[in-house]
């Protein structure tokens, strides 16, 4: 899997995807601690060696790694760092802001969310994909909004053909309980089963009369 490439935006959400490739290539350590690696003794042994090897290695993939992942302009910012941490602090210290900041960018989000209405043009996977977009956003940056939270706001942001979809699982469910995915399957359905019969009606209306087909 290539990693996440950083261009200076959406830095919490880079920085999630980020810390899980170090950990998946084993270079998670050499970011986090920058562990000192002691010198050689003199006759070292074979176990000695490999151990120095291994750990100067992982030190340089590291910091080669966060090297490779940033844009050329964030690059020129980080080239003197003489670690794989020194990087990640620096990235961290510039990209995500203190706390206040975080907290009005949250506050941001949350906005974007309640305004969020679906529109006529739009799929049930679209609309859907918009807020869940904006969910897993708040998440990095300590905001909640939880797949309840997605469910009610989909209940009532809908347009006004899916009243019949939404009046029939309000008779057979109990909607504060009901799953996103259960919901989203419903909802997906009708709309498949709706434009089924709009491209029936469509060939209907397109075919020659005395067509006998």
């Amino acid at each position: 899997m290539a990693p996440p490439v950083f261009d200076g935006e959406n830095y919490q959400t880079w920085a999630v995807r980020m810390r899980a490739y170090l950990e998946g290539c084993d270079f998670w350590e050499a970011v986090e601690q920058d562990y000192e690696v002691a010198p050689l003794p003199d006759n070292p042994t074979i176990n000695q060696i490999k151990y120095y090897k291994e750990s100067t290695t992982r030190k340089a993939k590291a910091k080669s790694c966060l090297y490779a992942v940033v844009s050329p302009a964030i690059f020129s910012r980080i080239m003197a760092c003489e670690s794989a941490k020194d990087i990640w602090d620096f990235l961290k210290a510039e990209y995500q802001g203190d706390e206040k900041i975080r907290s009005m960018k949250g506050l941001n989000l949350i906005t974007e969310f309640e305004r969020l209405q679906m529109t006529e043009s739009e799929t049930i996977k679209e609309y859907s994909d918009k807020l869940i977009s904006i969910a897993n956003h708040a998440g990095v940056l300590g905001t909640d909004l939880s797949d309840n939270r997605l469910v009610q706001k989909i209940l009532v942001s809908l347009p006004e053909r899916f009243e019949a979809t939404i009046a029939s699982l309000e008779n057979t469910k109990d909607l504060s309980q009901i799953k996103l995915a259960e919901l989203l399957s419903a909802l997906q359905a009708q709309e498949q089963r709706r434009l089924m019969r709009l491209e029936g009606s469509t060939e209907e209306l397109c075919r020659p009369k005395n067509s006998k087909i």
